[in-house]
């Protein structure tokens, strides 16, 4: 933190922005932080509209604060739910190799879970995968006994209760409409007012590129959030008894993404997805949801054209999937042979704040950057809600650094 700080703002009333406020009040008694999210509720986007998967660390590579972070995120969420008497279910992960082609991937998972240090991570035969998942078929898999399922928004309604209870305010429907940033600190200006802060932390997720050009143009030069829209079938009731736990494929090592899973919630319900459609406006939930200042945005930066002509088969593909139901059904049928199309309902669809390098590719890991009196997290995708605590820590740890350094 800036020497002598006394007051900070986080932008942003996500699961990583209330984690980082709550962290401020905890480590830095007396200080007065202000969260400004532009919604009437906490946790009205990717932090709301999930799977509520607990990651164990299985995918990421080794080293990467991904990797580290989700490890520690994972402990200290535990920590938290049992605390607070959040509902948390430890269910258990298949990932399934659907053919033997897709069993070198597999190792690969499996390698870097173990690196990760993983607990409880190993390889399975058929015979054991249908002890575990008896509807599923394949020809091997990773089992992950730890993976859980957690309520992710009950988690942030905690959160607000404890920074409120250690002096924080939580502005809700407050847009920030500019932040400035001079040596006395930072100002922070919505509808309601303006106030100055001694330290800023934005974690706005799908509107923070917005926010970023204010506070540092150059931060905007190598990398643009681009939205992609996930989007979520359900069993019905009398199709849940088709997985006990958590049902994933071996995704494509080229992608962030994990391919279209089944992951049982907290409350019992099974959701189905989600795929990734590129989406027409940042909180484009829906086909018809069209801004045409943010497809502007998306469609100057070169970035966009750049993962369309790289990876435009792959974007179809996902985009026939989203219109027509039994090709979304014939990725879950890879591994679960049985499943029908009666099996699944429509659901609710989340937006993922992807953040896309000026030569096309995909960023891969969390990324912060800083100016003197302002962190940006500038891509904070799954597993955020996993790594949320440890996020915090580790932005407020970075804080400490700058701060010693000048």
């Amino acid at each position: 933190m800036a020497a002598g700080a006394r007051t900070a703002a986080v932008i942003g009333g996500g699961i990583v922005g209330l984690a980082v406020a709550r962290e401020l009040t905890a480590r830095y008694p007396g200080i007065q932080v202000t969260v400004f999210e532009k919604e009437d509720r906490v946790a009205a986007h990717q932090s709301g509209h999930n799977s509520g998967v607990v990651h164990a660390g299985i995918y990421y590579t080794p080293g990467s604060l991904k990797a580290r972070l989700c490890l520690r995120g994972g402990s200290l969420l535990r920590e938290f739910c049992a605390q607070h008497q959040i509902r948390l279910r430890e269910l258990g992960k298949l990932v399934v190799a659907s053919s033997a082609d897709e069993l070198a991937g597999l190792a690969e998972i499996e390698r870097r879970a173990t690196a990760n240090g993983v607990p409880g991570i190993r390889r399975v035969a058929a015979a054991e995968m249908a002890e575990i998942e008896p509807q599923v078929r394949g020809a091997g898999a990773l089992y992950s006994p730890h993976t859980a399922s957690v309520d992710f928004p009950g988690m942030c309604q905690a959160m607000v209760a404890e920074i409120t209870a250690a002096g924080g305010t939580i502005r809700l429907g407050a847009r920030v409409r500019s932040v400035s940033e001079a040596a006395f600190g930072v100002t922070v200006a919505s509808q309601a007012g303006e106030w100055t802060f001694d330290q800023l932390i934005v974690c706005a997720g799908l509107t923070g590129d917005s926010l970023a050009a204010q506070v540092g143009g150059a931060a905007l030069a190598d990398m643009r959030i681009v939205p992609f829209r996930g989007e979520y079938y359900e069993l019905r009731p009398d199709a849940r008894d088709r997985v006990r736990g958590m049902v994933y494929p071996v995704p494509d090592p080229r992608y962030p993404f994990l391919g279209v899973h089944l992951t049982r919630d907290v409350d019992g319900g099974v959701h189905v997805g989600p795929n990734a459609v590129l989406a027409l406006s940042l909180e484009g939930y829906r086909w018809r949801d069209v801004r045409a200042r943010d497809l502007r945005d998306i469609a100057r930066w070169p970035g966009t054209w750049r993962l369309i002509r790289q990876h435009w088969r792959y974007g179809l593909k996902e985009m026939s999937d989203s219109l027509v139901k039994r090709r979304y059904l014939a990725n879950v049928r890879r591994y679960l042979p049985d499943m029908r199309s009666a099996d699944m309902v429509r659901s609710t669809a989340g937006v993922r704040a992807q953040a896309v390098r000026r030569d096309g590719s995909l960023v891969d890991d969390f990324v912060l950057q800083s100016t003197d009196r302002v962190m940006l997290v500038r891509n904070a995708p799954s597993p955020a809600a996993t790594s949320s605590l440890a996020i915090a820590e580790h932005i407020v740890s970075a804080l400490d650094t700058t701060a010693t350094a000048r």
